[in-house]
C-alpha cells in the first residue's frame, strides 16, 4: 500500500513539475508581462565610469571596479517599490561584458573586480523572489559590430554571447535588446538576421520574450520584430493612454541620464508621485508595463536620495498583481525578413512626389500614391528568381485605411494567381498563408474611399 501511494506521489510530482516546465503560448507570456506591472531597468556597466552614456569604445577594462557591489540593495530598493522584477545592462553599446563570458576578453573578469556581475544580479533578485530579464546591445563599436564592418564571425559572437546569457543564469523572463534596426545604429535585421536570432533564443529558453527596443519606426498597431512593443519616453515614444491594445513597455530613467553621472547624489530625481499617476497607473490600464531606471554608482550602490524617491513610490503605489483586463488577441509578430524591400516595383499612375518605389523603400513615413484619376489602380514589386513567399503585409500611408476591397496576386510560370481577394479592416494589413513560389507580386484595389496609398509593402517566407 504504500509503495503504491510513493508511486503514485512520484508520478503526480513528477507530472506537475512537467506541466509548470511545458512552455506557455505567446499570448499567455505577453499576458504574464504586462501582469507584472512595473520594474527597474538597472543601466550598470563601463559608461558609469565615463562622463557620457556612449562609452569610449577603446576604454580600458581597468577603470571598472565597483568596489561595494551590492545587488542586494538593487533587489531590496525594487522590492521596496513594489516592483517585480528586474533587467540588468549585460553590455551596453560600446561591448564590454560584465558576466564571465567566454567570447571576449573584452569584459569584467579582465578587470580589476573580476566578479560575474550578472550572476551577482540574477542571484540577489531572484532572493526576493523579483523576475529577471537582461538586457543586451546588438550595437558594439569595441568589436566593430557595426555598419559596414559586419562579418559571419561578428553573428557567431552575438549567437554565443546570448547562448551564454540564456543557459549560464537560469530562467530569465525577458531579453531586451538594443542598439538594432535604429536610425543611430543601422544595424538592419538583415545584416544581423532577426529570425535566426529569434528561434535561438525560442530553442533556449522558450518562455523567454524578446523585446526590441528599437521598433520605433514600426506602427504601433503590429508586432513588428518584437514580442512586446516599447515605447523610450526620453526619445520621444509615447504610448496611447486611451488606444493601445498590444502589449507594450515604457521606460524612463529616475535621473537625467540612463548611467550615473557625478551630479547625481545631489541633483533633483522624477517626483515619485509624477511616475505613479501619470505613468504606471495610465500605462497598466492599457497593458503596458512601465520600467523606471536606476543608475548604481561607482561603487556598486544606488545613490541615497533614488532609493529614497523608489521607498516613496512603493508608499504612493500597492503592486496588485495581475490586470483584471486581458490583452485582446493580436496577430504573431512579423520577425522575418521583408524580401520586397528595395526592390524593383511598378504602378499605375501615381504622382512624381510619390512614386511606386517608396512603397518599399523600408522607411513608414514616404510611400505610394495613386493619382485620383485612376479608377482600378494596381502596384507590384519584382522579387527575381521565383521564391517561397507565405505573408504579405501592407500599410496605407499615415496609418489611413482608405482601400477597402483589394486582390493580393502572385506571378508563377508567367501566370498571375490570387492569394486574396475582399476586404479586412486591420490597419496593419497582415495575410499568413501556405508556402507559394512566385517572383512578382501585386495589389490590385477595387475600392477606396480615397486616392489609394502604400507606405510600406512587406513580402516574406517567414520560418514554420
Amino acid at each position: 500500500m504504500k509503495k503504491t501511494f510513493l508511486l503514485t506521489l512520484i508520478i503526480l510530482l513528477g507530472f506537475s513539475l512537467s506541466v509548470s516546465s511545458q512552455q506557455k503560448s505567446l499570448l499567455q507570456l505577453q499576458q504574464d508581462f504586462v501582469d507584472l506591472r512595473f520594474g527597474m531597468f538597472i543601466h550598470f556597466n563601463i559608461p558609469t565610469y565615463m562622463a557620457d552614456d556612449w562609452a569610449d569604445p577603446d576604454a580600458s577594462p581597468e577603470i571598472f571596479n565597483p568596489i561595494k557591489l551590492d545587488c542586494g540593495q538593487w533587489a531590496k530598493t525594487a522590492k521596496e517599490a513594489n516592483m517585480s522584477y528586474g533587467c540588468l545592462t549585460t553590455k551596453h553599446h560600446s561591448g564590454f561584458c560584465i558576466w564571465d563570458t567566454k567570447t571576449t576578453d573584452y569584459s569584467v573578469m579582465s578587470s580589476p573586480f573580476k566578479r560575474d556581475v550578472v550572476k551577482e544580479y540574477v542571484d540577489a533578485f531572484q532572493a526576493e523572489g523579483l523576475n529577471v530579464m537582461l538586457y543586451y546591445s546588438i550595437l558594439d563599436t569595441h568589436h566593430k559590430l557595426r555598419p559596414g564592418h559586419i562579418t559571419p564571425k561578428h553573428i557567431d559572437m552575438v549567437k554565443a554571447q546570448l547562448t551564454e546569457l540564456l543557459t549560464n543564469y537560469g530562467e530569465i523572463k525577458a531579453l531586451v535588446i538594443d542598439g538594432w534596426d535604429a536610425p543611430w545604429s543601422r544595424i538592419s535585421y538583415d545584416e544581423i538576421p532577426f529570425e535566426d536570432i529569434y528561434y535561438l533564443v525560442k530553442s533556449l529558453q522558450p518562455n523567454c520574450l524578446i523585446m526590441d527596443l528599437n521598433a520605433a519606426k514600426y506602427p504601433t498597431e503590429a508586432l513588428f520584430y518584437t514580442d512586446i512593443k516599447s515605447y523610450e519616453q526620453g526619445a520621444g515614444q509615447h504610448i496611447s493612454k486611451e488606444s493601445n491594445k498590444l502589449p507594450a513597455l515604457s521606460c524612463l530613467p529616475i535621473n537625467e541620464n540612463w548611467f550615473w553621472k557625478e551630479s547625481f547624489p545631489t541633483a533633483p530625481v522624477k517626483d515619485p508621485a509624477f511616475l505613479v499617476n501619470d505613468n504606471i497607473i495610465p500605462f497598466n490600464k492599457v497593458f503596458c508595463n512601465f520600467i523606471l531606471n536606476a543608475a548604481p554608482n561607482r561603487d556598486g550602490l544606488i545613490d541615497d536620495n533614488a532609493v529614497a524617491a523608489f521607498r516613496q513610490i512603493g508608499k504612493l503605489w500597492k503592486n496588485e498583481g495581475p490586470l483584471t483586463n486581458k490583452l485582446p488577441v493580436a496577430e504573431a509578430p512579423i520577425i522575418s525578413s521583408n524580401i520586397a524591400k528595395f526592390k524593383p516595383s511598378n504602378s499605375s499612375w501615381s504622382s512624381d512626389m510619390q512614386l511606386m518605389d517608396f512603397a518599399n523603400d523600408d522607411n513608414f513615413r514616404s510611400g505610394w500614391e495613386s493619382n485620383p484619376q485612376i479608377k482600378k489602380p494596381w502596384w507590384e514589386v519584382d522579387l527575381g528568381n521565383e521564391q517561397p513567399i507565405n505573408m504579405i503585409t501592407f500599410v496605407e500611408k499615415n496609418l489611413k485605411n482608405d482601400i477597402q476591397t483589394y486582390r493580393l496576386e502572385y506571378l508563377s510560370n508567367d501566370q498571375w494567381k490570387l492569394l486574396f481577394s475582399g476586404t479586412k479592416s486591420d490597419i496593419i494589413k497582415i495575410h499568413r498563408f501556405d508556402r507559394v513560389w512566385g517572383n512578382k507580386v501585386r495589389i490590385s484595389i477595387d475600392g477606396s474611399k480615397a486616392a489609394p496609398t502604400i507606405a510600406e509593402f512587406g513580402v516574406y517566407n517567414e520560418r514554420r
